[in-house]
């Protein structure tokens, strides 16, 4: 709901700052006090067109700000933090600034935003109704909810019949044969393109494969060219390695030997001599062992220029292979696997779409079967929401006026399915009904929608309603049945309503006065918060005029008494 409204060198306003409450909120005020500016500067919230008129004389920017609470509101919020707009302690602050050269800037919780976003959020919060403030203007899937869009129409009737869970339901249904009608669309898209596809996805795979790479073959391959370029250094040490161990005649394994055989004279004198003398066999085992590997190893180091031709180009090729396909060879073969897998998707292509057309023949009926429910629970509530429509309109004084529902098939599904849903009054019985749109006036529309509501309730999402005109050409018992059926509709909810009844303001859980004073220079319209003796007073003006009389006060406490607790 709307909590704070500021507005500064707006038209006629200086500088207001208005705290809404929960519920039933009256504007009142003498005609001309300035309600269409207020009722404007509202309109500039929810995404109304801004023009530079509008700046104050003498002022270079016009400031509107509202605050509004939106811990009740899951889909805003989800919306805002979808944009990259936080939410914090679920508050939204709105902010449009115009220049008085006409630039308009929109800021959501301070982060800078366009318009149609602004429209996207807060359309969804506020209802408006009235001739003298333009209806929002509607641009986007979820900026239609008011009286004269055909999208709101369908949405009343749905809360009327209950429809949420079978909606949704259709809903994803309806997504689902999108989806797989994209897919098959690709699927049938243009067939030289796949094939071009699957040339180069084949290429790509070949050259992969060429290297018949396994995981650790990068270090295998670069030691490999290591040891080749440093092959005559490596031949020197295996040489003389074997010289010192082996093949000198004052070599290592010659000495072991002769110290094996002094050991064995010796033990004579010591047995213990004896116990250790394996340990010289180990050791003579271990460097009979190290000369065998060094004799393998040199065979390596025999490979001629061309060997190591070949390898310095398989290195290069992985290296390659590498900027195209991964950093590492575990990167390049797992591009290899998904390469395979494309392949076989484009060389199975009949078998995929004859699968997806097989999937999107058994959604299809499933949508179809979803939204002719829905279109025949529709059709049902339509003659039962009109007759309680009518009922609430001849308490409302609209006598003669009849309401009525045309629920029409479409041959194609949307996103709410194939009905067509729009609301229509006739002026008598033997009138032919019109579009509700067309020929409704800005009271008339307050009444119908106050009394739909009254009938509908407010569905699951509560929001702000502005009503302007609701009061016109009503008095008496039916102004008080309006007043009450406002206040109903702000139970759990905000409704703010601009009034001239004292009927209805005397419902009000909140009341403003709006003034406008003149000074030397320009006139301003200023708008305060009245307390309970304030509130007796307008209350009295309202019923009585300028002249307010004792009689005209006492009427006014006990109008106001009366609907305390209503």
């Amino acid at each position: 709901m709307l909590l704070d409204l500021k507005v500064s060198d707006f038209a006629i306003i200086d500088n207001i700052h208005i705290e809404f409450t929960e519920g039933f909120n009256v504007l009142s005020g003498e005609t001309g006090a300035g309600k269409s500016v207020l009722l404007k500067s509202l309109s500039l919230l929810m995404g109304g067109k801004a023009v530079s008129d509008s700046v104050r004389t003498g002022r270079s920017q016009a400031l509107i700000e509202g605050y509004f609470d939106i811990s009740h509101r899951a889909d805003i919020r989800e919306q805002l933090e979808m944009s990259g707009i936080e939410t914090e302690e679920d508050t939204l602050i709105v902010r449009r600034v115009i220049s008085s050269q006409g630039k308009s800037k929109v800021y959501l919780n301070g982060s800078i935003s366009p318009l149609s976003l602004l429209k996207t959020i807060v359309s969804p919060l506020i209802e408006m109704t009235g001739e003298q403030a333009p209806l929002i203007e509607m641009t986007g899937q979820h900026d239609n909810k008011h009286l004269q869009n055909k999208s709101y129409h369908l949405e009343l009737l749905d809360i009327a019949a209950g429809c949420n869970e079978l909606r949704h339901n259709y809903r994803q249904a309806h997504e689902k044969v999108l989806e797989l009608e994209n897919q098959l669309e690709q699927l049938n898209g243009d067939e030289q393109s796949q094939a071009q596809r699957l040339d180069f996805l084949k290429y790509q795979a070949d050259e992969i494969r060429a290297l018949e790479l396994k995981p650790g073959e990068e270090e295998e391959l670069e030691n490999k060219v290591k040891r080749m370029r440093s092959s005559a250094q490596l031949s020197e040490f295996v040489n003389l390695s074997q010289s010192l161990l082996s093949d000198d005649t004052d070599a290592a394994l010659t000495r072991i030997d002769r110290v094996r055989d002094l050991s064995a004279n010796m033990s004579k004198h010591d047995s213990e001599l004896s116990q250790q003398a394996h340990l010289l066999d180990d050791a003579k085992a271990i460097l009979e062992e190290w000369l065998f590997f060094l004799q393998k190893y040199s065979d390596h180091l025999d490979d001629d220029e061309a060997s190591m031709d070949q390898a310095q180009e398989e290195l290069s090729r992985l290296r390659k292979l590498q900027k195209k396909y991964g950093q590492s060879v575990e990167d390049i073969l797992a591009q290899l696997e998904d390469i395979e897998s494309e392949i076989d998707q484009i060389e199975n292509f009949d078998l995929r779409r004859e699968e997806i057309r097989k999937l999107l023949k058994e959604a299809a009926l499933v949508r179809k079967n979803l939204a002719t429910e829905l279109h025949k629970k529709r059709q049902e509530t339509s003659s039962q929401l009109a007759k309680s429509v009518n009922k609430e309109l001849l308490d409302l004084n609209m006598k003669g006026l009849q309401f009525s529902l045309r629920v029409d098939s479409k041959k194609d599904f949307g996103y709410t399915g194939i009905s067509e849903v729009e609301f229509l009054t006739q002026t008598s019985k033997s009138d032919t009904p019109r579009p509700l749109a067309k020929f409704a006036s800005g009271g008339e529309l307050s009444r119908i929608l106050l009394a739909i509501k009254q009938v509908v309730g407010s569905g699951s999402q509560p929001r702000t309603y502005l009503f302007d005109e609701v009061d016109t050409g009503v008095s008496g018992e039916t102004a008080e049945k309006v007043g009450r059926k406002l206040h109903k509709i702000s139970q759990g909810q905000q409704v703010i309503c601009v009034t001239h009844l004292p009927q209805v303001a005397a419902f009000a859980d909140t009341h403003y006065l709006i003034e406008k004073s003149p000074n030397k220079k320009s006139v301003q319209m200023n708008v305060k918060s009245l307390n309970q003796k304030d509130r007796v007073q307008e209350v009295a003006r309202l019923l009585s005029g300028e002249k307010i009389t004792k009689t005209s006060l006492q009427h006014a406490e006990q109008l106001i008494e009366s609907t305390e607790g209503h």
